[in-house]
């Protein structure tokens, strides 16, 4: 009888702790990072995203924005923190997938878990005073004044530093870089006149657009781009034939380390909670992005694919510091 109940005992003590091992229940607010600029495209989707998982965690959760060397700062700072789930980082996957080939940080995509909410796309805008009325115009001054136009973008490594380079390779031109700390930055530079063109995402441009105080002349993809309560945005393809598509996944990012039950615990509310969220979904639409949720495995092979394409634009450029194969980035 004490045998069988030593026996139960032990049972017991053996699966309760895995019972629980898939329900987190904070006991203090999460800080979240966010690496870029308050009011750009990673702002503004990390902060509708927090205040949906909020009500489920039953905890706060608190956005702090550090921007800084294209995201690296911010997101060294979730790097460098305790492994304990409570500080979590933010931002567009393909910055966080190459990091390290661009010499900023060393981090590779497998170091993270992925929660991936909506894929933006980019749009090149200039000003309503300069003379250019399409794309066609603009890229026949690019390449009239190599090097000399002005073009605002988020950093070194963002969406729309890679749509800028993506348009270069396509468009055989060249164009003068002016990085700023986020897309809301970026975006407000061009609006001021401080440059001719800004080059970034939809979603960081739309209030604009529709204020009339920015010209959008494409989006960067194979389809038209429909804005809610503006109208529809050519592709660039009616251009440059040969244009491939970026789609920018957003999200927040846990390193890997944390307790498992903090993991398994964000996989189902983000499944269950963002999956379904009417929220981001009325953001996507009235932002000019696409409505869609990844965790596990297929959030990493969206990144993946990404990752791909970004890192070994850069490296074919000469921007990289390392070699994509080298960080185990095939070429796609």
């Amino acid at each position: 009888m004490r045998k069988a109940f030593l026996a139960m005992l032990c049972v017991m003590l053996v699966f309760v702790p895995v019972a629980a091992s898939g329900e987190w229940k904070p006991d203090k607010p999460v800080t979240c990072i966010v690496p870029w600029a308050a009011g750009g495209s990673t702002d503004q989707i990390t902060r509708v995203c927090a205040g949906e998982l909020e009500g489920a965690l039953g905890q706060k959760i608190v956005i702090v924005n550090q921007p800084g060397a294209s995201g690296s700062v911010g997101t060294k700072t979730v790097i460098d923190a305790e492994r304990d789930g409570y500080t979590w980082a933010s931002g567009a996957v393909a910055d966080l997938g190459t990091y390290k080939v661009m010499g900023f940080l060393d981090t590779v995509l497998d170091d993270w878990h992925l929660y991936l909410s909506v894929a933006n796309v980019i749009v090149i805008s200039v000003h309503p005073d300069t003379p250019y009325k399409d794309f066609g115009s603009l890229l026949a001054a690019f390449r009239e004044k190599p090097g000399e136009i002005p073009v605002a973008t988020a950093g070194e490594v963002s969406g729309g530093r890679v749509g800028m380079e993506s348009l270069r390779k396509y468009g055989d031109f060249e164009y003068k870089h002016v990085p700023y700390a986020g897309g809301n930055p970026a975006v407000v530079a061009c609006v001021s006149g401080e440059t001719p063109v800004v080059c970034q995402l939809a979603c960081e441009q739309v209030d604009m657009l529709r204020a009339k105080r920015l010209r959008p002349l494409a989006v960067l993809d194979v389809s038209p781009l429909e804005v809610k309560d503006y109208g529809t945005i050519p592709p660039v393809t009616n251009w440059l034939s040969d244009f491939k598509s970026i789609p920018f996944y957003f999200g927040i990012f846990i390193p890997k380390g944390v307790p498992n039950e903090v993991v398994g615990t964000l996989d189902k509310l983000w499944t269950d909670v963002i999956g379904n969220s009417q929220v981001v979904k009325d953001y996507a639409l009235d932002r000019g992005a696409v409505f869609d949720p990844a965790v596990g495995e297929e959030a990493k092979e969206k990144a993946f694919a990404l990752t791909q394409t970004v890192a070994w634009l850069y490296y074919d450029l000469g921007r990289a510091k390392v070699s994509p194969e080298e960080v185990g980035i095939p070429r796609p």
